[in-house]
């Protein structure tokens, strides 16, 4: 424990050098704060004296400390135990840990749910080779792997807490240690440290490798329906940045852990570059303006998630309740196709929403809700074993199940270049609107 305390001190120490060096650079005085805030962050947590915060070092602890005090100082308070844990390498154990920060959301009806924000701790660590028979080391710094991932949660966090009273939901910031050992600190934390309540996590954001906006804004959902509709909804706001959804994961990441819980994640970065996983991923690469803009919609983005009235739907997995001979929705190489559209929405939009009748028992009881609806595309594109998995009402129940079930046939999925079955869930969303006289499904009025 002593070692850890002065580990988290010597993290604060320089880090007041490094925040003085950036305020002394003449080109730095037209910064804005935030600007400012990143510039710090990154240059400690990429600095050579973290040594690449490689898994189970000194310097991923070091990381670890850092990130604690600043999430304090924003007003976010740490969970204090659980935290650590071990990874193990031959007859070695590495001691890693998570850093886990609380929010806790306003409304009472609702704040026993979270949203977890989630960024990698630790890096590649660093080696050594010879030039012209001398030894030198080389250090992985991870500016931007994921130095600008963790500057984003700190800043986002700081955000969050600044506007708590407008948070119904609670949030959970945690900086993943191990992250690199197999998603390992993103393990511990679902299956052990918050395991008695993982189910009560109604999404997860992750944050990695943003600080290269000129290469482009990322959303990897794994076509989650109610997260692809919040990025494609905020496409018509006044955002300084939009974020594109892409089918194609740019990197595997602790979200992945989050998807075999068949919790919804995203994924926000800006993608491949070429000094990934090398020694030349370092400050002077990162576009902190750029950060700044990813910020801003990043921040819009939770604040829909905390706003939620209801779980979002859960990713189904393989394994889970798909049958066999059946892939899951996101394991597929090619998705199912709609209307030359492999975006679920086309199929709500093109399809069930226009030939939808809202049942007038429904309508002259008040009764509306979220039917979510599984059935599978076979491999000649038909819709088959359409059923609900999560009703609302009987009438309104059998209304999604007739109109899916009608469904024209689709362009099947592929996998390994074979057509396959693939397993896919809607959410059918029945609204009324008030004092009208007429009733609304999904935004389209019906008389």
């Amino acid at each position: 424990m002593i070692k850890r305390i002065f580990i988290s001190l010597a993290a604060l120490f320089a880090c007041l050098g490094l925040g003085a060096q950036y305020r002394n650079n003449p080109e730095d005085l037209n910064d804005s704060e935030t600007v400012r805030a990143f510039k710090e962050h990154v240059g400690f947590l990429a600095s050579a004296a973290l040594e690449g915060r490689k898994a189970g070092s000194e310097g991923e602890w070091m990381a670890a400390g850092y990130v604690s005090e600043q999430l304090k100082s924003y007003g976010i308070d740490l969970l204090p135990t659980g935290n650590e844990f071990g990874i193990a390498h031959g007859a070695d154990t590495l001691r890693s840990c998570n850093v886990c920060g609380f929010l806790q959301g306003w409304d009472k009806s609702c704040n026993d749910h979270y949203i977890v924000i989630g960024a990698r701790l630790d890096n590649l660590g660093m080696d050594t080779f010879t030039v012209n028979g001398e030894v030198q080391n080389r250090i992985y710094y991870g500016a931007n792997g994921n130095a600008s991932g963790l500057a984003m949660l700190l800043e986002l966090a700081q955000k969050l807490s600044l506007s708590r009273t407008l948070v119904r939901k609670s949030v959970l910031f945690v900086a993943f240690g191990g992250s690199c050992e197999s998603f390992a600190g993103a393990w511990y934390f679902l299956n052990r440290s918050f395991a008695a309540d993982a189910n009560k996590i109604d999404a997860m954001v992750n944050l990695d490798m943003l600080g290269l906006a000129p290469n482009g804004f990322l959303a990897y959902t794994a076509s989650n329906e109610d997260l692809n509709t919040l990025v494609s909804g905020m496409r018509g706001e006044l955002l300084p940045i939009q974020a594109s959804l892409t089918t194609q994961e740019p990197y595997p990441g602790d979200h992945t852990v989050f998807y075999d819980k068949e919790i919804p994640a995203v994924l926000f970065t800006t993608g491949r570059y070429p000094e990934h996983g090398t020694g030349r991923d370092q400050y002077g690469i990162l576009d902190f303006e750029g950060m700044e803009k990813e910020l801003e919609y990043i921040y819009q983005f939770v604040m829909r998630l905390t706003d939620g009235p209801e779980p979002l739907f859960h990713n189904q997995s393989v394994g889970s309740s798909a049958p066999v001979g059946v892939y899951a929705y996101s394991d597929v190489d090619f998705k199912p196709m709609f209307l030359n559209s492999a975006d679920p929405r086309t199929f709500l939009e093109r399809w069930v929403y226009p030939y939808l009748k809202y049942p007038r028992y429904a309508v002259e009881n008040g009764i509306q809700g979220r039917v979510l609806v599984d059935f599978i595309i076979d491999d000649t594109g038909k819709v088959q074993d359409v059923k609900v998995s999560r009703g609302v009402h009987e009438t309104l129940d059998q209304e999604a199940l007739r109109v899916v079930s009608a469904s024209p046939k689709w362009r099947p999925g592929r996998h390994h270049g074979k057509k396959v079955k693939v397993a896919m869930t809607i959410a059918v969303d029945f609204r009324l609107e008030k004092n009208k006289g007429k009733f609304g499904i999904n935004g389209i009025t019906v008389k």
